[in-house]
């Protein structure tokens, strides 16, 4: 592909998923993938209806059913005492926004949608290391590493956390929680994983730490998540998050909790870093893209989710931005994007940083937490129908009412009744 429409920086779910949207719009697009194979590291990922609606829309939400689980709840429970504060009913929130919750393994989402990119005619190169952007009077413009400049009439930057692209619209830099993840995935065939029930997404929250659960690959496989603070990254230290922290973090959980931190894979750790909030993501034929644009912490699940909608966003606003010719009118569609997403994507990451909070608080204030979930209806969706629906889709269609407040150190404090 030598005169590409479009060129995707990026081969990971955020770049495919808008290879995809744009390539079934009769598009021409090149993804550059620095890596020699196109690939996809961790394990399980949530997809909420905001992201099954559009996996629907492409006509792959049957394939993801195949290769993950719909479950039927999901359920907070108290990391020390077990206890269980509150849950969501899954079947009947797929019910009200007319899309299941889904959780698969990221690897089969990445490959499903590398499947679809294929079909439909994406060139995928691989080991295309992008080095600078630049805008042109014609669009936009890449150099490799090698020097070579490659040119479309749109860049689109999905070069993740340490995007090299979001240096051209802010100086600001990854932010460290001072948390530390560790993942880890066994069959349930045999061992502790045969009596998981796996109908449940199930999450721990406890002091400084939470643990989550859920199946994979159709119930093959127990996918578990170990999050807690670091005491060494609080301090300043460069290697934080080891196996010895891990073990000191959930030493005052349950048994159950603790039972799960041998499956961890201790050899790897994901430490947790996002980014603040920015609100332009657009220069010239060039933007940004998933966690170039706005990476988040993973409390509410929607990183790669977000990603996903930022693509399905740039293919709509392409057909509704098309002339008799084939044309595309790109200022009309960047414009679009850039008025949609920003404002819904700043909600996520503050309101993600805010999850964190509320779920390690500890103290008189986690106390205080517990008694106000165990007080919550099931079947209260304030806190998630701005975030599930379609409102962060289309700019013709009605913001969301209910804004969620971030809880704050002051807020986390009024708990206590201080």
């Amino acid at each position: 592909m030598t005169n590409p429409d479009v060129i995707i920086v990026g081969g990971g779910i955020g770049g495919l998923g808008a290879a995809f949207s744009l390539a079934r719009r009769g598009l021409a697009v090149r993804v550059l993938e620095r890596s020699a194979a196109f690939g996809e590291v961790g394990a399980g990922i949530q997809l909420a209806p905001n992201c099954t609606r559009i996996l629907d829309d492409y006509g792959l939400l049957g394939e993801a059913r195949s290769l993950g689980v719909v479950p039927d709840a999901m359920v907070m429970r108290d990391a020390v005492g077990a206890a269980e504060l509150t849950r969501l009913d899954l079947r009947d929130l797929e019910r009200r926004h007319g899309f299941p919750y889904l959780v698969i393994h990221r690897s089969d989402l990445h490959g499903m949608l590398l499947r679809a990119c294929g079909r439909a005619g994406v060139d995928l190169a691989t080991s295309h290391r992008v080095t600078g952007y630049a805008t042109t009077a014609g669009g936009a413009r890449v150099t490799l590493a090698g020097g070579r400049v490659e040119e479309a009439r749109i860049v689109i930057a999905a070069d993740g956390l340490h995007s090299v692209a979001r240096g051209l619209l802010s100086d600001d830099r990854p932010v460290s929680s001072a948390y530390v993840a560790y993942r880890g995935t066994t069959p349930t065939a045999t061992g502790r994983a045969a009596g998981v029930d796996l109908s449940e997404v199930v999450v721990y929250v406890g002091p400084g730490c939470h643990f989550v659960h859920y199946g994979l690959r159709g119930g093959e496989l127990l996918n578990q998540v170990a999050v807690f603070e670091s005491p060494r990254a609080l301090a300043g230290e460069e290697d934080w998050g080891t196996p010895d922290e891990l073990d000191a973090a959930f030493a005052g959980t349950c048994e159950f909790v603790r039972g799960g931190l041998p499956d961890m894979w201790r050899d790897k750790r994901w430490r947790m870093y996002d980014r603040d909030p920015i609100m332009t993501w657009v220069d010239g034929g060039m933007a940004l893209l998933g966690d170039s644009a706005h990476p988040p912490l993973q409390y509410i699940a929607q990183g790669a989710v977000m990603a996903i909608e930022d693509g399905w966003v740039l293919g709509e606003h392409v057909a509704r931005n098309r002339a008799g010719d084939g044309s595309v009118d790109w200022p009309a569609v960047l414009s679009a994007y850039q008025a949609v997403r920003p404002e819904h994507c700043r909600r996520v990451l503050t309101t993600s940083r805010a999850w964190g909070e509320l779920w390690h608080l500890n103290g008189p204030a986690r106390e205080r937490r517990n008694v106000l979930l165990r007080e919550r209806d099931t079947y209260d969706y304030a806190f998630v129908d701005w975030l599930y629906g379609p409102t962060a889709l289309l700019p013709s269609q009605e913001p969301p009412m209910f804004t969620p407040i971030p809880l704050s150190t002051a807020k986390a404090e009024s708990l206590t009744g201080g």
